[in-house]
């Protein structure tokens, strides 16, 4: 098989790494924004320019003579990449563009949700304008809010009361702001509690979970500092997380399954991809912060690094309708993400610079990020760099692994040292307890 990946970042070398783990050791083909060194050694083609640009990747497929693409980020989705690909009969995995609006764009997300009642929806309002935003500022109340952009920010449209805006003057501000990008807004009350991500395999007709992750979006030890793409992440090797109960995880799985059945209903079309719900556990139970329509970026390196079934044979299930329980088995194992990321990232990310993976000891477990190979040298190019992915019988052995591996990244970089740490994952369990009282 000749298998196309579509982006060059970790998770798209997280994917190339299941795929060359395959018994059917399919040929494998990328399309990247750069030179990723980690796929480049397992791909038989390597391509580098656009991602977006959906003619160019049409005929560059055409001519590699693909039997199977799989988009990694949203930018492409949007784009209508999939309806593509499947236009000339290369089965895709990531929905079609309809679909692909329970990601790009959050008020589509929240009406579907609210048209077919199903439950985890906060209050909220979309608008496309100022008018009405103030006053509902101040019927959610200060330090109650949340100001999404509608569409795709990169994972930095969302600031949070308390956290990015103190005041319903500066809420008023960053409206403004994305007004004037020419965006439309929703804003929804603050949820207080702890989120998760839980990711899905869809195949049109069936659901089939992974392992649920936690991500870290805040740059800094303890949560601090400016929100990012997500510093780490971890899973636990019951593939729960150790502050949910069974009933959150139940319906937050039920809360996935009701989206993927009202999307293929809204649209009459069949939803072929990863539907991500990323929630949140409070005291009134569980609630929707948002969807994503691909691997989650950390979350890819956990549940894939653990991947047990055959990705290949996985993914011919995935595109035809016949993926099964049966088809999904992950190894009983805890994972430890880590990033390391350049200084000054994610406001002022300094970039061209040297890293060095020499030290690296099991590289078969890092996966390279925003880089670019040139004259044999590895090269950060502004955005988070690399990871590693401890992997273990608990979360706290994961953890020592990932953080020794990630301390031999080096280079003008730092990463999060609390992770997984069992003080941080205590203090979550801690304040989950507290909540639930």
């Amino acid at each position: 098989m000749n298998i196309l990946i579509i982006g060059s970042g970790a998770r798209e070398h997280a994917i190339a790494a299941a795929l060359h783990r395959s018994k059917q050791q399919p040929r494998i083909f990328c399309c990247g924004t750069s030179v990723n060194p980690g796929i480049k050694q397992m791909a038989a083609e390597y391509w580098v320019g656009d991602i977006t640009d959906v003619t160019a990747i049409l005929d560059t497929a055409k001519k590699w003579q693909i039997s199977l693409a799989i988009i990694g980020p949203e930018a492409p989705l949007e784009k209508g990449l999939a309806d593509v690909l499947w236009g000339v009969a290369i089965p895709t995995i990531g929905p079609r563009k309809k679909l692909a609006q329970i990601e790009t764009s959050k008020g589509f997300a929240r009406d579907l949700m609210s048209k077919y009642r199903i439950s985890g929806l906060p209050r909220y309002q979309f608008f496309s304008d100022m008018s009405g935003v103030e006053t509902f500022l101040y019927q959610l109340g200060e330090g109650n809010y949340v100001v999404k952009a509608n569409g795709l920010m990169g994972g930095k449209g969302v600031k949070v009361a308390g956290d990015h805006l103190h005041s319903i003057s500066e809420a008023m501000d960053y409206c403004q702001e994305i007004i004037s990008l020419k965006q439309s807004i929703v804003i929804e009350e603050k949820l207080i509690g702890q989120e998760f991500s839980f990711m899905c395999f869809c195949d049109g007709e069936n659901i089939v979970p992974m392992p649920i992750v936690q991500d870290h979006k805040r740059a800094f030890v303890d949560d601090k500092g400016p929100n990012t793409g997500g510093m780490g992440s971890y899973s636990d090797a019951d593939h729960s997380l150790p502050f949910l109960t069974k009933k959150d995880v139940d319906t937050a799985f039920a809360i996935n399954e009701l989206v993927f059945r009202a999307l293929t209903n809204e649209m009459q079309e069949k939803y072929i991809g990863v539907l991500y719900g990323s929630f949140i556990a409070t005291r009134e139970g569980v609630y929707v912060i948002e969807f994503n329509a691909r691997f989650g970026d950390p979350e890819a390196l956990n549940v894939l690094t653990v991947l047990q079934s055959d990705f290949v044979t996985l993914c011919e299930g995935w595109v035809t309708g016949n993926l099964t329980r049966d088809h999904v088995q992950f190894f009983p194992q805890a994972t430890v993400c880590k990033y390391a990321v350049p200084e000054g990232y994610p406001d002022a990310p300094i970039k061209d610079v040297i890293i060095d993976i020499s030290a690296v000891k099991n590289k078969s477990r890092l996966y390279l990020a925003s880089v670019n190979a040139a004259g044999g040298k590895i090269y950060a190019t502004g955005s988070r760099t690399a990871a590693y992915v401890g992997v273990a019988d608990s979360i706290s052995a994961a953890e020592e692994i990932s953080e020794k591996e990630v301390c031999g990244i080096s280079g003008p970089l730092f990463h999060r040292e609390d992770i997984g740490t069992e003080r941080l994952i205590q203090h979550r369990i801690d304040d989950m307890r507290k909540l639930r009282e």
